[in-house]
């Protein structure tokens, strides 16, 4: 062979993360409670390309989750297109709305890893949005539509159960409960778990690591009156709770265990993040965050949500040749506290010692329960909340997963170099 000949060097294929940003996340009562979904994603979407300067043209594909259409059925339907030309996006540009439960924003990033690795897109961006304090009452066609002529309309919550005892099936709080006990997850544990929660929130935000211009943006929620209001950390994190005060709390929906203290609320946010080819990056210069090593669906026998994510992560896990000792960090959203703890428990494989270290490196940061879960965007939120934690320490492997509504699940695996 010639020595002069120059062989071309393969583009490196990864799929790397070059910006992550997220809402804070509002009560259901808060701030953001008459902010519409499709705002929130408009203002994420604008955020987290301005934030690496990337033109919006050279974005490929946009995937993005929501899972309550009631809250944007007033704007009738595709949100995902509302939101990209509602943010500037050019009318070329491909979106999908995605509808996997909470696990939707998780989905969008799997979808946008594999368009990229599949060579049908070099830039992806993975969102999420959900306002679930701006979800409206509704009047079913039954009721109103063809069965009232005359007379009062009867409205219907569609937040109560999450409407799936409309079709037979448990209130997920129920069977997450029920789960949790099969596993010997104690109410008790439970509650330790999101007090504890709580606890880890507040001593992130005081180290700094909540903050503007890392994983957070600020919001400005314009008022009838006056100047706007300014969001710029989460108010679901509660400082005066107590095991005490957790355990007068009475369970939810007939479940055994799950309350309104060990589960998260009905909250408001949005989340997204840009990713894309190596070599794409290397060619914008962009400087990659961190590498998506994998990501895995599951889905499971409906009762028993709360496994799922244990599922999602050993299949990962399991098809790359790892384990859980090649993880240093691990987040698992708190749907409710028995999900993350039957999981644990679960990737445990009932070893006490082991269920006790997962455990301390679950969520080091505070989980849904404290932060929130806006049930759009929590897949991408968990994914950056790793992401960041393991660039402040320097570099590292995580996995992130979540479960969603009839046993549904996603899990990533990212890199921290």
């Amino acid at each position: 062979m010639d020595s002069n000949v120059v062989v071309p060097v393969p583009a490196r294929d990864d799929v790397v993360i070059v910006s992550a940003v997220r809402t804070p996340f509002g009560n259901f009562d808060g701030a953001l409670k008459t902010t519409s979904s499709i705002d929130l994603g408009v203002m994420v979407l604008k955020e987290v390309v301005s934030r690496i300067n990337l033109d919006p043209a050279a974005v490929d594909e946009v995937y993005y989750g929501t899972c309550i259409p009631a809250e944007y059925a007033i704007y009738t339907n595709v949100p995902a297109r509302q939101i990209t030309l509602l943010a500037g996006f050019p009318t070329d540009n491909i979106s999908l709305t995605i509808d996997r439960a909470c696990c939707s924003s998780m989905t969008a990033l799997r979808q946008g890893f594999r368009a990229i690795k599949a060579g049908q897109a070099d830039i992806v961006i993975a969102a999420g949005a959900e306002s679930m304090g701006n979800t409206p009452l509704i009047a079913s066609a039954e009721k109103a539509r063809w069965g009232t002529r005359i007379g009062h309309i009867q409205l219907e919550d569609v937040l109560f159960e999450l409407g799936y005892g409309r079709k037979g099936f448990a209130p997920v709080a129920t069977d997450a409960g029920e789960v949790a006990l099969e596993h010997g997850i104690t109410r008790e544990m439970q509650d330790e778990w999101a007090l504890n929660s709580h606890a880890r929130w507040f001593e992130a935000f005081k180290a700094g690591k909540y903050r503007v211009g890392e994983e957070l943006m600020k919001v400005e929620i314009p008022q009838r009156k006056g100047d706007p209001l300014i969001l710029e950390k989460d108010e679901p994190p509660r400082e005066n709770l107590s095991l005490e005060k957790m355990a007068k709390l009475k369970p939810i929906y007939g479940s055994p265990t799950v309350t309104a203290g060990n589960a998260p609320g009905l909250n408001s946010g949005a989340s997204a993040m840009v990713i894309m080819r190596r070599s794409k990056a290397d060619e914008l210069g962009l400087k990659p965050l961190a590498i998506i090593e994998a990501c895995q669906p599951a889905a499971g026998e409906p009762k028993y949500m709360a496994e799922v994510p244990a599922y999602a992560i050993q299949k990962m896990l399991h098809k790359r040749g790892l384990s859980l000792d090649d993880v240093d960090l691990i987040e698992i959203n708190e749907a409710f506290a028995a999900v993350t703890l039957v999981s644990l428990k679960k990737l445990a494989g009932d070893d006490p010692e082991k269920f006790k270290a997962l455990q301390a490196r679950t969520n080091v940061n505070g989980g849904a329960i404290a932060i929130g879960h806006p049930v759009g965007a929590s897949g991408a939120r968990i994914a950056m909340t790793l992401m960041y934690e393991l660039m402040r320490r320097g570099g590292g492997t995580g996995v992130a997963a979540i479960c969603g509504g009839l046993s549904q699940g996603e899990a990533i695996l990212i890199k921290v170099e």
